[in-house]
Formats: C-alpha cells, sequence, structure tokens
C-alpha cells in the first residue's frame, strides 16, 4: 500500500498533531490528497510551549484549523514507572478519540514511522490498543525520507531536530510535578536562546544534568557564567555530562 491508497480508502480521518517533522508531513500530504482531515493537538504538561507554536505555524503554512485540546496528563503518567509512555499514549490518545468522535470521526491516525521501532516504545502498545493507525509506518515511509519530502515540499519542520516529550527527562520512578517541569522548560529555553541545538537537560535529585554534542560543549564552558546564572535558582547543581549525547 502507498500512501495515496491509504487515504483513498480513509477520505476522513482524525490526526494526532504535535508540530513535529512526521505529522507535519502527514497532515501535508493528507491536504495534498484531499482528505476531509482534523488534525488535534492534545496539550499536556509534558509539551514545551514551542510545540504548541510550531503546530499552529504549520497549519497556518498549510491553511488548516489546529484543534487544541487540553489534556491532565499528571494523574495518569506522572508517577512515571517504567512504562510510563504507555500510560501518557492512553491518557493522550483517549482524549482525543473522545473528541473525534463527538466530531464524527471514527479513525484516527498518527505519524509514528517505519524508522520508530515497536519493540522498544511502550507507546505504541497503547497505539494498537486503541486501534489509532500509523499510515507513515504502514507505507514504508522512514524519517530520512519524510525530512526529504519534507524539505522537498517547503515544510519548515523538515529539518527540525526530533524532541522528545519533557517527561524523559526525569528517571523512571521520580514522580514529574508542574514544577520540575517548568523549570526543565525554562533551563532548555535558556540553552536554545544561546544557540545550543539538540540537548537535553535532565534532572536528577533536584539537580540539572546538561547533554549537548561533544562539538558543543566549548560553546557551553564558554558560556558558563550564563547558564549557571539562570539555572543555579532552578536547580540544586549544574552538572555537564562529559560522555555527551
Amino acid at each position: 500500500m502507498d500512501l495515496q491508497d491509504f487515504f483513498r480508502e480513509h477520505p476522513k480521518a482524525a490526526l494526532a498533531f504535535s508540530g513535529g517533522v512526521d505529522s507535519a508531513y502527514l497532515l501535508y500530504e493528507a491536504v495534498k490528497a484531499g482528505v476531509e482531515v482534523r488534525p488535534y493537538f492534545v496539550k499536556t504538561a509534558f509539551q514545551p510551549e514551542f510545540e504548541l507554536e510550531d503546530a499552529l505555524k504549520l497549519g497556518r503554512q498549510l491553511g488548516v484549523e489546529i484543534t487544541v485540546i487540553p489534556c491532565d496528563i499528571l494523574p495518569s503518567a506522572g508517577h512515571n514507572p517504567p512504562d510510563r509512555c504507555y500510560h501518557c499514549k492512553r491518557a493522550l490518545f483517549g482524549t482525543l478519540l473522545r473528541q473525534a468522535e463527538k466530531d464524527g470521526l471514527t479513525l484516527v491516525m498518527d505519524g509514528t514511522n517505519a524508522s520508530d521501532d515497536a519493540a522498544d516504545r511502550p507507546g505504541m502498545k497503547a497505539l494498537k490498543e486503541l486501534e489509532v493507525r500509523s499510515p507513515l509506518r504502514e507505507c514504508g515511509f522512514t524519517k530520512d525520507m519524510i525530512r526529504e519530502k519534507s524539505r522537498q515540499a517547503g515544510l519548515f519542520t523538515w529539518n527540525k531536530p526530533a524532541y522528545a516529550c519533557l517527561a524523559t527527562r526525569f528517571p523512571a520512578g521520580t514522580p514529574i510535578t508542574e514544577e520540575a517541569l517548568r523549570k526543565v522548560e525554562l533551563a532548555e529555553e535558556t540553552l536554545f536562546s544561546l544557540g545550543f541545538t539538540d540537548f537535553r537537560v535532565r534532572m536528577f535529585e533536584g539537580a540539572a544534568r546538561i547533554q549537548v554534542k561533544e562539538a558543543q560543549m566549548p560553546g557551553l564552558l564558554d558560556r558558563r557564567e550564563k547558564i549557571l546564572t539562570a539555572l543555579k535558582p532552578l536547580f540544586r547543581g549544574v552538572f555537564l555530562d562529559l560522555e555527551g549525547r
């Protein structure tokens, strides 16, 4: 099956839309194919504000309205078990499915691609249980293919760095609170503003552990005072992970 076959069989669908590379490209192709597609951005405490801004920006680029649905994710996944992603996806997609049903949509799809390892992603178990379809994965679209096709299509998301949700900054078993999430988001906003990309600020026992690519470590040390000034009020300590990302 190719993507056009999928859309011919399913001319009406809801889309779990994150504003990332994959769901952006899937929305582009659905619009181009004339699908009656409605993208939903499910807003939780696990997502930084820039993800919503990117989702709305892409919607404007494609002339599609993005429906934003709030979801309190902490009761379901805030206890942060090893399979947190499963509980998160169940709650997030459960919220989306209920709203889509109210809007008259029975098919829900997401942007999972063929490069995603199902064996290593508890969240995919939840998608299967909820019968969410993943056209890009089903049609063999890898991450590299999606980036190149997005570039050709003129989507600003084509080279957007992969960004795991803020919950991944906490070791399994560490309870996740709104306050802790906000601190991590502020810390990462600081590093973004200083020109860093593809990094993580991970929390461990109240301290921040910064992970950057090896090539960016000298730049981080050059900006050490600025980073400490911004992050020390938020964390018990600020550390650089010498193993990097």
